[in-house]
């Protein structure tokens, strides 16, 4: 019997002793990973504000522009892609685009002082400069809590835990390729 016992204690100490690692290791990466999506819902919340906005910055802007439907239709395409893209990189892409069409329309409220000089458009164009700060703030947030997850799930005894457990990195919510550049805007002036 005493001879059992001594291999059943060495058994019961290595699992008590792979308890107090991996439980601490395993909540940390439950902890990390609610934080990722906390984050990422306030990107989330704050793309949807944007989009909300848009529907009457550009109600307001139709009124002084007419004539400039190719403007409202991409910027109508470019709201209905962020509306419906799922994931970071998604919406990152569906996002880049309408930030270009919206600074299109920025560009034509140039050739309408009225319309820059319009009480409600001057309103929901500092609510929607607001956001897009939301949007940074939130999006910086949410690369932090990613870059401090991954860097859990790549680094030991982490990585092991990771494996185990089914936890994966995540992706950083990133720009689209070529959204360094400013967008080119055509008003057709041949003349």
């Amino acid at each position: 019997m005493k001879k059992l016992l001594g291999p059943i204690g060495i058994i019961i100490g290595i699992i008590v002793v792979l308890g107090l690692i991996l439980v601490p290791s395993y909540n940390r990466f439950v902890t990390s990973e609610e934080n990722v999506d906390q984050a990422y819902s306030q990107i989330e919340t704050q793309l949807q504000r944007r989009v909300d906005l848009i529907p009457n910055l550009v109600n307001t802007a139709k009124g002084y522009a007419k004539h400039e439907k190719e403007v409202f239709t991409n910027i109508a395409d470019a709201r209905s892609k962020l509306a419906g893209a799922n994931g970071p990189e998604e919406q990152a892409a569906a996002n880049d685009e309408l930030s270009g069409a919206l600074s299109r329309l920025l560009a034509i409220t140039e050739n309408y002082p009225e319309l820059k000089a319009d009480k409600q458009f001057t309103q929901l164009m500092d609510e929607l400069a607001g956001t897009e700060n939301r949007i940074a703030v939130a999006r910086k947030d949410y690369n932090g809590e990613v870059a401090s997850y991954n860097k859990q799930v790549q680094r030991f005894p982490g990585k092991f835990v990771a494996s185990v457990f089914g936890f994966d990195k995540k992706e950083y919510f990133k720009a689209a390729a070529g959204a360094e550049q400013a967008p080119s805007v055509d008003f057709g002036d041949d003349e």
